[in-house]
């Protein structure tokens, strides 16, 4: 079953200063039906949520983890939860 969810990951590496959120945002319109945001954190990660269809969110994570993302990805973390909504698009922070 392709059920919403609500995906928040933080992803490790050289991932500020390169265009990081900027291609998460392309790749979830390309994915289609994702909302949420992708926001650089102080401690050098960016943090990703994303909600919409399981299928899209893991999709995502996916290019998240092996995708062709620019920068240095070294890991991602991620939990999974109910989507709480109040997200319009999916935009950058």
């Amino acid at each position: 079953m392709n059920e919403d969810v609500r995906l928040t990951a933080w992803v490790r590496g050289r991932v500020q200063r390169v265009g990081f959120r900027w291609f998460t945002r392309a790749k979830a319109l390309e994915i289609g039906g994702l909302s949420g945001f992708a926001l650089n954190l102080d401690d050098g990660r960016v943090q990703v949520v994303a909600e919409g269809p399981s299928e899209g969110c893991q999709g995502l994570l996916d290019w998240l983890r092996d995708g062709d993302t620019p920068g240095r990805v070294d890991g991602v973390t991620e939990i999974w939860d109910t989507p709480r909504g109040g997200y319009a698009d999916f935009a950058i922070r």
